[in-house]
């Protein structure tokens, strides 16, 4: 892929790579969202439990760039799985950001222990018939998750973003996904602090053969693989370096070397098993 967008099933696009707010707030938030922007970003990833879409809509109020050339994505946390407190949510969220309506709004658990996740999606799929959101989703969903909403509402969802980075490639939920004509989004790229993708010898050797950073590698590494990356970067100079991934594509061979560095369940960053993890604040 060396375009700049992606099209979803229902004939709406996305950019080839999101940015990612999470761990990002206050002024200095909106300071960085605003570089963001500047540098060419244009879909902003957010959720209600990263306690920033307040500093989120301030950005935009502050942008000269109109409205209808951002998108924005939030998240319905696991508290709001039922239906009314589900359509609640998604209304309190568009009224902190000050906006009319999200491009995209995504389940961001499934918590299968609760059991109420295909009625938050029922909830998602009503509030795009009303216009509150263009492009409905999910996040964190496995394939039996997936089944279920699809199989009770006959909706499949534009987008599942889920956790995947060269330690934890996911593939085969990839594929899954990909077969029920789902654009996945990976968030994590970089494996978060806790592990060491960015120095690890095979990427910098395949970064050094490019002439390419080891960030830029990885998420050329997910857009060959058809996945669009969502990635935070704080300081102008890596949002700017991020964005430079759409002039080169990297070989099957090189693709492989980086497949084969996946560690499984172990690679996880958190241990955040969908079917496993509460997303409860």
């Amino acid at each position: 892929m060396l375009n700049n967008y992606f099209t979803l099933n229902n004939g709406s696009t996305v950019p080839a790579i999101g940015f990612g707010t999470v761990g990002i707030k206050g002024a200095k938030g909106v300071t960085t969202i605003l570089s963001a922007l500047n540098y060419g970003y244009r879909l902003i990833d957010t959720s209600t439990n990263y306690n920033n879409e307040g500093m989120v809509g301030e950005a935009l109020r502050r942008t000269s760039i109109p409205r209808e050339e951002i998108q924005i994505t939030s998240k319905l946390p696991g508290a709001n799985h039922q239906y009314d407190d589900a359509i609640n949510a998604i209304q309190e969220s568009l009224y902190r950001i000050g906006i009319d309506y999200f491009d995209h709004y995504l389940i961001h658990w499934p918590l299968p222990k609760q059991g109420q996740y295909v009625e938050a999606w029922q909830a998602l799929v009503d509030a795009q018939k009303w216009g509150l959101i263009k492009n409905i989703g999910v996040s964190n969903f496995y394939p039996e998750h997936l089944d279920r909403i699809i199989d009770a509402t006959g909706i499949v969802p534009q987008i599942n973003q889920i956790e995947r980075h060269p330690y934890f490639n996911h593939n085969e939920v990839v594929q899954a996904n990909q077969d029920l004509g789902i654009l996945v989004q990976s968030w994590s790229s970089f494996g978060r602090e806790i592990n060491d993708v960015l120095t690890n010898d095979v990427i910098k050797a395949i970064a050094d053969k490019y002439e390419k950073t080891p960030a830029q590698i990885i998420l050329r590494w997910n857009l060959d693989r058809g996945v669009m990356p969502v990635a935070k970067a704080s300081s102008p100079k890596h949002q700017q370096s991020n964005l430079n991934i759409l002039d080169f594509r990297l070989s099957f061979e090189d693709i492989e070397r980086i497949n084969q560095l996946d560690k499984g369940e172990s690679g996880r960053v958190e241990g955040q098993h969908p079917n496993e993890y509460e997303e409860f604040d």
